[in-house]
């Protein structure tokens, strides 16, 4: 039989632990709702940008130029990723065609507006197109245009709209760091 004391206190007990049970409750939504770090491995970088190559460009209104093969890689101390690239070289009245390839790097940010991973201030740091020295060193001067050019709104990975979700809770991509492995994105709430 039980007593008042007794039942009040096994009141007070469920009590507790319904709070409790609640409590944790809430804070695992919280966690839901928070800030998420998601890693993008290099392969998955890299088979985004395969799919936008090879592309052709027209240099100085002069130069045909045609860029493919691109073999990405990353420089987590430098907070940079390189690019490598085939290229092919048509000079004007010339039916010669350079060819050799393109190495540039370049810093990575989030542009949370179209949910990409994009490049800022790329710089090249090889060009070998056998061409011949002096023709090479010109080439070399103008090939950061040509970098820029392809560079410029030219997302290095976009996220699906079903990246973003979790839980029911849409996110917007904000920060991003490089690792020897891939890229680690933080995901927060969308306002």
């Amino acid at each position: 039989m039980l007593t008042p004391l007794s039942l009040a206190r096994r009141r007070q007990a469920l009590r507790l632990i319904t709070g409790l049970a609640g409590a944790s409750l809430l804070a695992s939504c919280a966690s839901f709702g928070g800030p998420r770090k998601v890693e993008i491995p290099l392969h998955k970088l890299q088979a985004g940008l395969e799919r936008r190559f090879p592309a052709k460009h027209r240099l100085l209104e002069v130069f045909n130029i045609q860029l493919s093969r691109p073999m990405l890689s990353l420089q987590p101390e430098a907070d940079r990723v390189a690019l490598a690239l085939e290229a092919s070289v048509t000079p004007p009245f010339s039916r010669d065609t350079w060819s050799g390839s393109l190495a540039f790097s370049g810093r990575l940010y989030v542009d949370p507006g179209r949910a990409a991973v994009m490049m800022a201030e790329p710089r090249v740091d090889r060009l070998t197109i056998g061409a011949g020295p002096e023709a090479e060193r010109q080439l070399t001067r103008v090939a950061n245009s040509l970098v820029d050019m392809v560079v410029r709104d030219m997302p290095v990975y976009s996220f699906n709209p079903d990246e973003l979700r979790y839980a029911g809770i849409q996110f917007i991509p904000t920060r991003i760091e490089t690792t020897r492995s891939g890229l680690l994105v933080t995901l927060e709430p969308a306002k």
